[in-house]
């Protein structure tokens, strides 16, 4: 159980709430604890012709008063206890995706959405119970079975021997059920991360299952996921299904031995009928404490499980971190140098990047053009640092982005990705996801540059549109439209445009690249694209090819070199030509 040593500052903060809810869940024990006594007193009463009307009426009221005082109390500890457990399911799954959000880009290289989503949710929920429901039936049964325990020896130390014979053979059985249980458990979880991975891959790629007619093998998948899962449960529930039997049987045995053995005591004198009538109370409620041992092995070793798996998480550290003495980024004023950088990613062997060296002056246009994987991407993600370089270093304004913070480095940097990623909320929260504050003339100015104000217009609710998953509602050409607004909204020192008019008509795009021209005059822009026309304006393009400079210069200095430039040129001139014919 050394997993939940995780949480002990949450344990340091909550303890009152811990200390005063086990301090009402004992009240209600004893207070349980009590009736057997009652009846004790009430049968000798009974049996030696003592019992009065008065002493119905007062044991009456007795047992009545502990049942209401039973009831108040239980509804304490239940706030207290399963209302902290509720805190901390609260907590954890607040501390783990603020961890979710501070680890490196590699880490979800490798990690599957369905895993992550059912530690978020299956994980925590399972820690939750063990630490509500387990904590309540440990103290329970420890409880009851210590006070049960005495109460039954003070009445006769042999009738409580024998009674409690199948005792020892149950922890063994116990033991063994638990390890099956922690085990089963883990395959669980499993298997339901796997289905859950499945369940998001189909949702959110649902044009392209629909589009190949894939339903029918989907279907087909998800039915052997869910029959996996199914297995893996049913394993779980016939442990767990024969436990509590087996728990029962032994109880019964308890019994037996208890009304034979305790009944030719009653007849020798040995014991009072009101002991044997206590004793047997004491013994009925000694079963829930076997009961219970069930429940908290199978919660406690399922929350144990998933407490390792989420420590798993969060001892995972970020591979891109700030150093011990990293300064801020207030401004950029001077100019970008990468110097022989080497980029590999990681589970990689080539070099997205080779031996890279550009120097890009502050208030200038740089454009990259290049064949499908000659690194023009990697060039963004090595200044934004999503990504570290195996060799060679990136300043800016003469200091080495190494030794920058992140935040302060990040927020320089306006970036529009080539997936255009766009969350499912208003276009309005989405083009001023990435400011502090924004007015709706900010927002409506930067659609306006991007060339969307028009569309977001024609929509019903215009700006307060909801877009779906992933602007799944939206067109190619909307979505990386508003998430150019979306950069543009921050009025970075440095824009970073990957192939984000890809999915742009040249008309348009070209009214986008003039916009951009006067909105950002004498600001830094990177404009990566597979089209010329895209960035033949810039103050200096060059030509990747394997991670290295091909060539580099000017639209018409490039054209005059009649290599891959101008090949990607007249290329791209014939292509225009057979699309307008």
């Amino acid at each position: 159980m050394t997993s939940f040593l995780t949480l002990k500052d949450f344990f340091i903060k909550n303890k009152w709430k811990y200390f005063l809810g086990i301090t009402w869940l004992v009240i209600v024990d004893l207070l349980q604890l009590a009736i057997p006594e009652i009846l004790r007193h009430f049968t000798d009463r009974l049996q030696n012709n003592l019992l009065t009307f008065n002493h119905i009426i007062n044991y009456g009221l007795m047992i009545i008063g502990i049942g209401i005082s039973i009831a108040i109390f239980r509804f304490l500890w239940r706030i207290y206890i399963i209302g902290t457990s509720r805190e901390l399911q609260y907590y954890l799954r607040n501390r783990l995706f603020s961890h979710f959000l501070i680890l490196s880009s590699d880490f979800y290289n490798h990690s599957k959405t369905g895993e992550l989503m059912s530690l978020s949710l299956n994980d925590i929920s399972a820690v939750r119970r063990a630490l509500g429901v387990g904590l309540i039936l440990i103290i329970d049964s420890v409880l009851i079975t210590v006070v049960a325990v005495t109460m039954m020896i003070t009445t006769d130390l042999r009738l409580t021997l024998f009674a409690l014979i199948p005792f020892p053979f149950l922890v063994l059985i116990i033991g063994k059920f638990g390890k099956r249980i922690n085990y089963q458990s883990k395959q669980v979880q499993k298997s339901i991360a796997s289905l859950t991975d499945i369940v998001q891959e189909n949702f959110s790629g649902i044009h392209v299952v629909k589009s190949y007619v894939q339903e029918e093998e989907e279907i087909s998948k998800f039915r052997r996921k869910n029959q996996i899962v199914f297995d893996k449960k049913m394993n779980l529930v016939k442990i767990f299904g024969m436990f509590f039997p087996v728990v029962q049987l032994f109880a019964a045995f308890s019994f037996v031995i208890a009304i034979g053995y305790g009944g030719s005591l009653v007849i020798n004198e040995s014991i009072t009928l009101g002991d044997f009538i206590a004793f047997n109370a004491y013994l009925t409620l000694l079963v829930w404490p076997m009961m219970a041992i069930g429940w908290v092995v199978n919660i406690m070793q399922r929350g144990a499980a998933s407490m390792e798996r989420i420590n798993k998480i969060l001892n995972e550290t970020p591979t891109i971190s700030d150093v011990a003495a990293a300064v801020s980024l207030d401004s950029f004023t001077h100019e970008i140098i990468f110097d022989s950088v080497t980029l590999c990613y990681p589970n990689s062997k080539n070099r997205a990047l080779n031996n890279f060296s550009l120097r890009i002056p502050a208030g200038k246009s740089i454009g990259i053009i290049g064949k499908t994987g000659s690194g023009k991407t990697s060039i963004a993600t090595s200044l934004l640092r999503l990504y570290e370089p195996s060799d060679g270093n990136i300043y800016i304004d003469g200091i080495s982005i190494n030794k920058l913070k992140l935040s302060s480095l990040r927020k320089q940097i306006g970036y529009v990705d080539q997936d255009s990623f766009l969350f499912s909320d208003t276009i309005s929260n989405n083009i001023a996801f990435g400011v502090d504050s924004s007015t709706q003339s900010n927002i409506e100015r930067a659609s306006k540059t991007a060339y969307i104000h028009k569309n977001i217009m024609d929509f019903p609710n215009q700006y307060e549109t909801v877009i779906g998953e992933r602007g799944v509602n939206l067109s190619g050409g909307q979505k990386q439209r508003i998430s150019i607004a979306r950069a543009l909204m921050k009025s970075p020192n440095i824009l970073i445009l990957d192939d984000s008019l890809s999915a742009v008509d040249t008309e348009t795009e070209e009214k986008i690249i003039n916009a951009l021209k006067f909105e950002r005059k004498n600001k830094t822009n990177i404009i990566i694209s597979h089209r010329i026309s895209t960035i033949k304006h810039c103050d200096l393009i060059i030509v990747l090819e394997s991670g290295a400079i091909l060539e580099q210069g000017t639209h018409e200095e490039l054209l005059n070199n009649h290599s891959l430039y101008s090949n990607f040129y007249q290329k791209q001139l014939l292509q225009k030509k057979i699309d307008e014919e």
